[in-house]
């Protein structure tokens, strides 16, 4: 995993990453628990992630042209320093007739989401290529979401106990003004070729491009459709996830140690995943990792105690990793880097809308059924998700599309 990281650049992209998902981490267990705890509601607590989600469905397609047009590098750091403005307005919601607020700073947050996003995923083959390198990046960034899940879940919910709110908001403010710093100090030349805004017919123009590619490359419209089935269930377990820690496993503390498990599942899929990308075809590695991921949410949810809960959030952490690195890895190296930014973009907003629909979902389901019943239904979608993997997905190694540019000009030349 360490071989993208002698490439300074991609360091440099690394530490963004690592001290924003920090940050952002910090706030997992405490903005729901926060609501939560000022409304008594599922429903109010599973709309903190319809907030997040509602800014890509409307814009990530938009961002997607902008990302192919403009210069990566300050693309990213633009959304940097809307996200460390923008997030202080959580501090706005103290009684909860403000809680308003709240999803409307973190609505404001997710539009610098919905701009970074795409914009590193669409940088990262520019910086490291889309051989060995790239895995190995994506392995690497994979180990630091589970490292960072480890730590930042339950010290956020130390924190929020000790020292409160207000500084959490702060700190998560501070990460992402040194997140804007590392990329600012990135090279200027490792981003693509620019061209200039120009108008929005031209924009539209080039949005059409981009799906058109997205609707004749197979892989990358099964990538949609599977990631959008799973990113949907996983959303709607996920709006529970707090409400049930307290419920059920008796308080915040225990949310984080779930989140902890998590993490460490998150580390092991990340090893695991570097080792088996490059060798198991896509079909294969990520419908297994989907299957095992549907069966690991039922145990979660059918857990009553916490020694029950943390081998099956371990679990889900280490194939939940390897199902996203791999679906992430495949679509780079099957997409062309002139309409990366357009297709991650149009990916991204399929699964928002999933997420969204998930995040609406499943409070309700909960609501009427039982959080062990909405767990099964949504471990079933999971499980269907995989299926759709093996049957659509490619059954042999995906070779870079740089390297089978390479060999077309070869060919040419001979």
């Amino acid at each position: 995993m360490i071989e993208a990281l002698r490439i300074r650049d991609f360091r440099l992209l690394w530490f963004s990453r690592l001290v924003s998902l920090l940050g952002s981490w910090l706030l997992v267990v405490a903005v729901p628990a926060h609501v939560f705890t000022l409304t008594g509601s599922l429903a109010a607590t599973g709309l903190t992630l319809v907030a997040q989600f509602l800014p890509p469905v409307f814009l990530g397609p938009i961002a997607g042209v902008l990302v192919d047009r403009w210069d990566r590098r300050r693309f990213m750091i633009l959304a940097d320093l809307v996200r460390a403005a923008v997030i202080p307005l959580l501090l706005l919601a103290r009684e909860p007739g403000d809680i308003w607020l709240l999803y409307l700073a973190l609505a404001a947050e997710s539009v610098g989401t919905v701009m970074f996003r795409p914009a590193a995923q669409a940088h990262t083959p520019v910086v490291v290529g889309t051989g060995p390198s790239l895995s190995s990046a994506n392995a690497l960034n994979a180990a630091t979401d589970g490292a960072v899940r480890l730590v930042g879940a339950p010290l956020g919910g130390i924190l929020l106990g000790r020292v409160g709110f207000d500084l959490l908001v702060w700190l998560d403010t501070s990460t992402y003004l040194l997140s804007a710093v590392a990329i600012l100090l990135t090279a200027r030349l490792a981003a693509p070729t620019t061209r200039s805004p120009g108008r929005i017919g031209r924009i539209l123009v080039e949005l059409r491009e981009g799906l058109a590619f997205l609707r004749a490359e197979r892989t990358a419209w099964a990538l949609l459709l599977v990631n959008a089935l799973f990113l949907g269930a996983n959303a709607g377990l996920d709006a529970l996830l707090v409400p049930y820690g307290i419920t059920v496993l008796g308080g915040s503390g225990q949310i984080g140690l779930v989140m902890s498990a998590l993490g460490v599942g998150f580390l092991l899929g990340a090893s695991l995943m570097r080792m088996l990308v490059d060798r198991v075809p896509p079909a294969y590695l990520l419908g297994g990792v989907l299957t095992a991921t549907g069966v690991g949410f039922v145990l979660l949810f059918s857990a009553t105690t916490l020694i029950a809960a943390l081998p099956a959030a371990v679990l889900i952490g280490t194939v939940g990793s390897m199902a996203l690195g791999t679906a992430q890895t495949t679509l780079q190296r099957v997409t062309p880097n002139a309409v990366l930014g357009r297709t991650s973009s149009a990916v991204f907003t399929g699964e928002a809308v999933a997420t969204l629909a998930g995040a609406i979902v499943g409070p309700s389901l909960a609501q009427v059924l039982s959080l062990t019943w909405t767990a099964y239904l949504a471990g079933t979608a999971t499980v269907l998700s995989g299926i759709i993997s093996m049957l659509l997905l490619p059954r042999k190694r995906v070779v870079p599309r740089s390297a089978i540019d390479s060999r077309r000009e070869e060919s040419s030349a001979s």
